[in-house]
């Protein structure tokens, strides 16, 4: 790790981070719980929010799709992704669910400068997000998709919603 100039998980866990908390509702798969955590860590995202029956660390399949990242991304459990949002909504938090409802955001089209502090909720793999959890978020972000499937894998979905966040950030900062 020293040769590719990687942080240390001291540094990791004391560096700036992305002003985006990701949040997962009843994600079935604990492998796709782990991809997340791995994904967050590449993007330095600030915190994951793990609702409902969703694995949490320490999980066997999380830890082994994670790769570590379980120990360096800060990460809560709430019993319901209202409780989650609630306590967003309390920090400043602007909360958007990443789902295919009408009146949705292109995600290349979201009004986002990577200032402001953002939530990004991501649902189950089957049911996506839940309809009363979009009732309580700020708007709705979709994926533009242009083939025949109209669906992403719930971790795919989260590397591409991550990295246009970061693009954005770092575009704003010019590097």
């Amino acid at each position: 790790m020293e040769e590719l100039g990687r942080m240390s998980v001291d540094e990791f866990r004391q560096s700036e981070k992305l002003p985006v908390v990701v949040v997962l509702e009843n994600i079935r798969s604990a492998y796709n719980v782990g991809s997340v955590f791995r994904t967050s860590d590449a993007f330095l995202v600030e915190a994951i929010y793990i609702t409902g029956y969703a694995a949490k660390p320490p999980h066997k399949e999380i830890k082994k799709t994670a790769l570590g990242a379980e120990d360096t991304v800060s990460w809560k459990h709430f019993p319901s992704a209202k409780e989650a949002i609630e306590e967003l909504r309390h920090s400043g938090y602007k909360v958007l669910a990443v789902e295919q409802v009408e009146d949705s955001v292109q995600l290349n089209e979201l009004n986002w400068n990577g200032e402001e502090k953002i939530a990004v909720i991501f649902g189950n793999e089957v049911v996506g997000v839940e309809q009363s959890t979009i009732e309580h978020c700020d708007a709705c972000i979709e994926i533009p998709q242009l083939g025949m499937k109209h669906s992403l894998n719930i971790a795919t979905a989260a590397g591409v919603v991550l990295w246009e966040l970061v693009r954005r950030k770092l575009k704003n900062l010019n590097v």
